[in-house]
């Protein structure tokens, strides 16, 4: 039986203001990556969002950034490892805590936005991010794209990797993500997004922007919560898949039948 996880950034809100339809999509994914505080969130935001995941019974993982809340933590920043690590294990404990107020348990970690992409290609940013994960719960699954330092850095620190594709954003030839800054970079329509979808699940292939078919491997095919046709994106996704035979399944599951 193939598996795949479905995750979405959530928890994404802030004081007055709303982002996402985390409510409406919870029920059509599996892991959720909760914002911590840093780039986006609040501790009322972060209390409603493990509650909402827990009564939809999707696994929870955090999802800490840069501490940029004016950019959504994604503009680059030049932080020592040293503190990298820190913000890092600042957030997840406080995702940890309200999990374990909320009697649920923390699946996984994928960092978010600039400190996500930079430290895709910087062996430096991962092992510091792969040094906090470690040190709060060498249990916990680091969310990444196969062949990135994030995925090679989790092996060196003996944390689980789970590897990850993007249902709604365009890959450059080297398998990174198209920049945001760029035309095209961010994938609007259902249909192209589940015939990619389908393409890096069932074959290992994706097109990339440059027309090249370039090959991936997905444990967790990623929606992101703040993209206007998220809702649509998960309620299609998950039936494709389906119908494909591919079984949706919690991180923690795929991964576990991967092995």
């Amino acid at each position: 039986m193939q598996t795949i996880d479905l995750n979405c950034d959530l928890g994404e809100s802030f004081g007055n203001y709303k982002c996402g339809m985390d409510e409406e999509i919870l029920p059509y994914i599996t892991s959720a990556n909760v914002a911590c505080g840093f780039h986006a969130s609040d501790p009322l935001v972060m209390q409603k969002t493990v509650r909402l995941a827990k009564e939809n019974q999707v696994h929870i993982g955090a999802h800490p950034g840069f501490q940029d809340l004016v950019g959504f933590g994604r503009r680059n920043m030049s932080l020592p490892a040293e503190e990298i690590t820190a913000i890092v294990v600042y957030q997840i404990g406080a995702l940890h805590a309200f999990c374990a107020a909320n009697d649920v348990t923390l699946q996984h970690v994928k960092p978010h936005g600039a400190l996500y992409n930079m430290a895709v290609k910087d062996s430096a940013i991962a092992d510091a991010i792969c040094e906090g994960i470690a040190a709060v719960n060498p249990s916990l699954i680091l969310l990444g794209p196969a062949k990135s330092q994030l995925v090679f850095s989790a092996k060196k620190y003996g944390l689980r990797a789970a590897r990850e594709v993007f249902a709604d954003r365009a890959y450059e030839e080297d398998g990174s993500l198209v920049a945001r800054s760029k035309p095209g970079a961010v994938i609007s329509n259902r249909e192209e997004a589940l015939a990619r979808v389908i393409q890096m699940v069932k074959y290992g292939t994706v097109t990339a922007i440059t027309g090249r078919e370039i090959e991936v491997e997905a444990d967790s095919v990623c929606i992101h919560g703040d993209n206007p046709a998220a809702l649509a994106f998960a309620k299609s996704i998950r039936d494709a898949l389906k119908a494909e035979g591919i079984t949706p399944m919690p991180m923690d599951d795929v991964i576990a039948c991967v092995k």
